[in-house]
């Protein structure tokens, strides 16, 4: 008898799971604290992404918070409230290769397209989420920040290597260490966002985004996802043989068969997702 979990998709307290279709929808729930992250989200997270990898059922997923805002970073004080049951030393340091360092290499790698939906505060490891998503829509009047400095630690969550990647050393500075703090239509103009949009415009946007990629060629977006992702620290022959692989893979999808067929019969094409 197998024992494979049959619905890996289970919600837990401050993470909600729902399969809508093709469609996993992950929302962080605990708008009291504006979604922060604990143990036991981050870890539903992870494993909810890691099922979705290999979930040939889902084509996207769709990442929000319930409630004004997206995310406030992780629940440090949460995690230190009760004196008797605080961490020992080292704590952290064992803590992270299986959270935050394992959550957003896996956001980027997961061949299944990504879109968050912002509103309000995204903080922290919370605008790490939404940088790592494929698309990220958010509230024009959202507010993007780094608050590692102005708390007194140093960044976490990849920050370090991401953001002068995307936004360059000088904004990458400003944003880590003088914790300058931006809105939505400024991430988006930096380029930590894909769009802009009133706040109650947020979701609708990010659903329409969400079912337009959950009806394209997955095998495909997946491996242009790969590339991507790969292609920022790789020398271009390296890169250019990646393309080919990847070009021989989508090639023999039914997809492609499909996609080629309708531009021959000149139509829109029908894509399955395989």
């Amino acid at each position: 008898m197998s024992t494979a979990d049959p619905t890996p998709y289970r919600s837990v307290d401050g993470l909600d799971l729902a399969r809508d279709g093709a469609v996993l929808s992950i929302t962080l729930n605990r708008p009291e604290n504006r979604n922060s992250l604990t143990d036991t989200s981050m870890t539903a997270l992870i494993h909810a992404l890691e099922s979705a990898s290999t979930d040939d059922n889902l084509r996207a997923v769709l990442l929000r918070g319930a409630g004004d805002d997206f995310c406030s970073g992780f629940d440090i004080v949460g995690r230190n409230a009760d004196p008797t049951t605080r961490p020992r030393t080292g704590s952290i340091q064992r803590r992270m290769p299986v959270q935050a360092n394992h959550l957003i290499p896996l956001l980027r790698e997961i061949q299944l397209p990504v879109v968050c939906a912002a509103r309000g505060w995204v903080v922290g490891i919370g605008a790490q989420l939404m940088l790592c998503s494929d698309f990220a829509i958010v509230a024009d009047d959202a507010r993007v920040w780094y608050p590692f400095i102005d708390r007194g630690f140093t960044p976490d969550s990849g920050s370090t290597w991401l953001l002068p990647r995307v936004v360059g050393r000088a904004r990458a500075r400003e944003l880590l260490i003088l914790g300058r703090r931006l809105s939505g239509a400024e991430a988006v103009e930096w380029g930590l966002a894909h769009r802009a949009v009133r706040a109650d415009e947020v979701d609708t946007t990010a659903g329409e985004l969400v079912q337009r990629l959950a009806a394209g060629p997955t095998a495909a977006i997946g491996l242009t996802k790969s590339l991507l992702n790969t292609g920022e620290s790789r020398a271009l022959e390296s890169a250019l043989a990646d393309e080919g692989f990847a070009m021989e893979l989508s090639s023999r999808s039914p997809d492609f068969r499909e996609g080629l067929k309708a531009f021959v019969e000149k139509r829109d094409p029908d894509f399955t997702g395989r």
